[in-house]
């Protein structure tokens, strides 16, 4: 086919490559930089069967009608995994919690596999770093290449929805939020991405229908959570489960590996995983590092009210903001704001352009955190609340 690729900095180059490999005649357009590519003024000259788009592009974009059939960049790595992909493929989306389920289900999964998510792509069982790359759909195909060549399963973290490749797709989280020109909601789209999708986990508590809510399967109580699905039966303790950021990751986990007939009891030694709120204690000082691309307000109050429970009521230092521009739903102004007056810390460090806003600039994360430990008071607390990738 003659395939029009739109988009090439969230993934459509290598989305591009893909298709000229399965042997497609493929041109792309660089629809934010006009930079790469071919300009798009020279589509209008050439003819497509199919164009192909991220989920976030304006939907009135000229160029979108450029071909009689037009699918997203999800649905093309569809295209392109049919027939090659691994033996057992699980994808996961969500505003948050994604990369916790994802790491918390590839480690009670047996046998070798591949997981993929924002943090990195890590081979199992030996937990080697093989890459680090965004989490676009297209960033899906070398993770299911990898996978199938060692024959073991993969779990993919993904945004604004799946590919549907998989045997299992799990939403995470029903936040939601505008994306698309502010024409389309994210939520939607995640759950129209898994229409076709043999089997859909969803949040505990959520009606849609044909999937199964994870509150069926797996039932958490304080720091306890037990799981019934077929002959799959239990529970363990994890103290992380009395964390809102954990709680629901680790039940989704325990439901999804009950889906996938593997026992999640392993959970009990599950332990923060960087940016998650994940504890550490120098000079004196409680830091409490919640730092990741489902940062928001509620998460940012969470972590202050943890970390002051830790330091036992000190002075707290709060580093909030956005580090980069590339994060799908941001961290607005007002959504910072809100969260600071929520928290009321003695300091303030901000990251990303926030004018309006009193603080101590930074720079980014790095230079954020240096800031606050200089500043925070011996018995007191550092909290990192920033959106970026991690």
């Amino acid at each position: 086919m003659k395939i029009l690729v739109l988009d090439t900095i969230h993934g459509g180059a290598a989305l591009a490559e893909a298709l000229k490999r399965a042997g497609h005649a493929v041109d792309m357009v660089d629809v934010y930089r006009g930079r790469e590519g071919i300009p798009a003024g020279e589509v209008a000259r050439r003819r497509y069967d199919l164009v192909t788009a991220p989920v976030h592009l304006d939907p009135a974009y000229p160029l979108l009608s450029a071909a009689p059939r037009r699918i997203t960049h999800h649905e093309a790595v569809r295209m392109i995994l049919a027939g090659k992909r691994p033996a057992r493929m699980i994808e996961i989306t969500g505003a948050r919690g994604k990369t916790t389920t994802a790491t918390a289900l590839a480690s009670v999964l047996p046998g070798p596999g591949i997981l993929h998510t924002s943090m990195g792509t890590v081979r199992y069982p030996e937990g080697v770093t093989l890459w680090k790359r965004s989490i676009t759909p297209a960033s899906v195909l070398p993770a299911a290449e990898e996978a199938a060549r060692i024959g073991g399963w993969l779990v993919a973290e993904e945004s604004l929805g799946v590919t549907g490749a998989g045997d299992l797709a799990i939403l995470t989280s029903t936040g939601d939020y505008p994306c698309a020109a502010g024409k389309r909601r994210a939520l939607a789209e995640k759950i129209r991405s898994m229409s076709g999708c043999a089997d859909v986990l969803v949040p505990p508590g959520t009606d849609l229908p044909g999937a199964c809510a994870a509150d069926t399967i797996a039932a958490v109580t304080g720091t306890l959570c037990r799981y019934h699905w077929g002959k799959i039966k239990g529970s363990f303790e994890n103290p992380l489960l009395a964390l809102p950021g954990y709680k629901t990751p680790l039940q989704m986990a325990a439901s999804a590996a009950c889906l996938l007939g593997a026992d999640p009891a392993a959970l009990a030694a599950f332990a923060p995983l960087e940016g998650r709120m994940a504890v550490a204690r120098r000079d004196g000082k409680v830091i409490v590092d919640n730092a990741n691309s489902g940062t928001c307000r509620e998460t940012a109050v969470a972590a202050a009210a943890y970390a002051r429970a830790l330091a036992g009521g000190g002075p707290l230092v709060l580093v909030i903001g956005t580090e980069g521009q590339t994060i799908c739903e941001g961290f607005p102004a007002d959504e910072v704001k809100w969260a600071i007056d929520e928290i009321r810390p003695d300091r303030v460090v901000l990251v990303g352009d926030y004018p309006e806003i009193e603080g101590i600039p930074a720079g980014d994360l790095a230079e954020g955190a240096g800031i606050a430990e200089e500043i925070a008071n011996d018995g007191g607390a550092v909290v990192l609340a920033v959106k970026t990738w991690r």
